[in-house]
């Protein structure tokens, strides 16, 4: 797939990135995700990012980080293409790249670097880097550390034409609107918010009109039921399933720190789809916890 190919994939249907499955000695258990990503293809996800956020790639070890992109890219070879998360500073940043290319991979999202601030020409360079050690497309998701301006993008999209992609998870309207102004169609956009549901009508006003979802994991049938209602302008059922479902979901997610990806792989758990435990620094919810997730779960009917 080439870049331009990618560009297009991305540019309309529900994205996701499944959950990274562990077992009980918090090893990645291969077999698991391949019959993770064989239940949730059908559901018609148009790309999924393995080893992504949710995908915990913050606490894979650069070995089995290898094993979690080529066991998605062979387990979803020509159904749906498959994003490879990408971070840390840049020479890790680099092999992981192209680790995530030589496994099948068909493309990058660029995590944010690893702990420290960095200035705009800092920033250019870490992700001019990475584009030129890989010839895949590459997705660069401004969050955490890496803030990206207007500018420093356009510098970046005269010097690499793999990039493709800009994800967004500040949530800085300023920032967007001022790089959909200056960027136009190069790049696709993407809404990148921590459970984007309940950002999805604003950002879309913005010219981010797809996002990735993290409830795919669990209740794909929802998930797909509020992005089709959503690019139809259903605005009933987004409205109903975001006062009913969303509002409550997030009451439970914000009861903790790092709960995004903790209450993702509790919901998966609860429909029997389980991937095993969160790694530390990450905590599995409280059990009373679970149990008001469940009961949730159940007013959505089978998925």
């Amino acid at each position: 797939m080439t870049p331009s190919e990618l560009k297009t994939a991305l540019s309309s249907g529900l994205l996701s990135f499944p959950l990274t499955d562990f077992d009980r000695e918090l090893c990645f258990d291969a077999r698991g995700y391949a019959a993770r990503l064989e239940w949730l293809m059908p559901y018609g996800a148009s790309v999924l990012f393995a080893a992504g956020g949710t995908g915990e790639f913050f606490s894979l070890e650069p070995a089995e980080y290898a094993d979690v992109i080529r066991t998605a890219a062979e387990t979803c070879r020509g159904r749906v293409p498959i994003v490879a998360g990408a971070g840390g500073g840049t020479r890790l940043a680099i092999s992981y790249a192209q680790q995530a290319e030589r496994c099948g991979a068909q493309g990058i999202l660029l995590l944010p670097h690893y702990l420290t601030e960095a200035g705009q020409d800092g920033l250019v360079a870490h992700v001019e880097a990475v584009c030129q050690s890989v010839k895949i497309g590459v997705v660069v998701y401004n969050r955490g550390a890496c803030k990206l301006t207007a500018d420093s993008l356009a510098k970046l999209a005269e010097r690499c034409p793999n990039l493709i992609g800009f994800k967004d998870g500040l949530g800085d309207i300023e920032r967007i609107v001022s790089i959909r102004q200056k960027l136009g169609d190069r790049f696709v956009y993407v809404g990148g918010m921590p459970t984007h549901e309940v950002y999805a009508a604003p950002y879309k006003a913005l010219g981010v009109p797809v996002y990735s979802s993290a409830i795919f994991n669990f209740v794909p049938r929802t998930a797909i039921e509020f992005y089709d209602a959503y690019a139809a302008g259903d605005t009933a059922t987004t409205s109903r399933l975001i006062r009913d479902f969303f509002l409550p979901y997030l009451e439970i997610r914000n009861k903790g720190e790092g709960y995004a990806v903790s209450i993702v792989k509790a919901g998966a758990a609860i429909v029997g789809k389980g991937a095993g435990p969160v790694r530390p620094p990450l905590a599995d919810l409280k059990p009373a916890e679970v149990e008001q997730l469940a009961a949730l779960i159940r007013t959505l009917g089978p998925q």
